[in-house]
């Protein structure tokens, strides 16, 4: 199990480390860094080439989560907590990626593959609306990622899920606040039904 594990936790960290968005907006001639926050992700594939190249994008960095961890689980019988590595493996990938020199993206659509590929739909839809409901009550968008992860760890351990699921998710939402360290410094910004003030732009 030791060496299966090893294997298919450096198999995960290969695929996660595909940074597909780059590559596809760089087919059409174009730089990922110049767009948006410079992240090579699939929001900025979407801007940098809107959906003919973001929702492609999309599909394989969501893909490259789930397919490595759900093989472990499903295919090569991996189970329990020898599951944390291999589930951390894509998100650290595409976070420390060693085709863009270790400086990668943000993760959060390799999160989303990571637990269709442990939980099928129950991890991506509860995390989705968590997030959607974030968005209801604050705009500040590290913040309803930071609101909707925490949400995800309590629905984990209210329900009894399998105890590896909340250690994966500390240890994911550890990189997630690592690559979104600077957007920290601003503080959550309540909508203004809750009585918050919104600031335009």
């Amino acid at each position: 199990m030791v060496l299966r594990t090893i294997a298919l936790t450096l198999a995960g960290f290969l695929s996660g480390s595909l940074m597909f968005s780059a590559w596809l907006v760089r087919l059409r001639g174009k730089d990922i860094r110049e767009f948006g926050d410079g992240n090579p992700g699939a929001v900025n594939a979407f801007k940098a080439c809107g959906p003919g190249i973001g929702i492609p994008a999309l599909v394989l960095d969501f893909l490259k989560g789930a397919v490595p961890v759900w093989l472990a689980s499903h295919a090569f019988g991996v189970e329990g907590f020898w599951l944390v590595p291999v589930a951390l493996a894509p998100v650290l990938g595409h976070a420390f990626s060693p085709f863009t020199r270790f400086r990668g993206g943000k993760a959060v659509t390799a999160t989303f593959g990571v637990w269709a590929g442990l939980t099928l739909w129950e991890g991506p839809t509860v995390l989705g609306l968590l997030l959607a409901l974030g968005r209801l009550v604050q705009k500040t968008d590290v913040w309803t990622l930071v609101f909707g992860m925490l949400g995800l760890l309590a629905w984990w351990l209210a329900r009894g899920a399998r105890p590896e699921l909340p250690v994966v998710l500390v240890g994911v939402l550890t990189v997630l606040l690592w690559k979104h360290r600077h957007e920290l410094r601003t503080l959550p910004r309540f909508r203004r039904w809750l009585g918050g003030k919104e600031k335009s732009g």
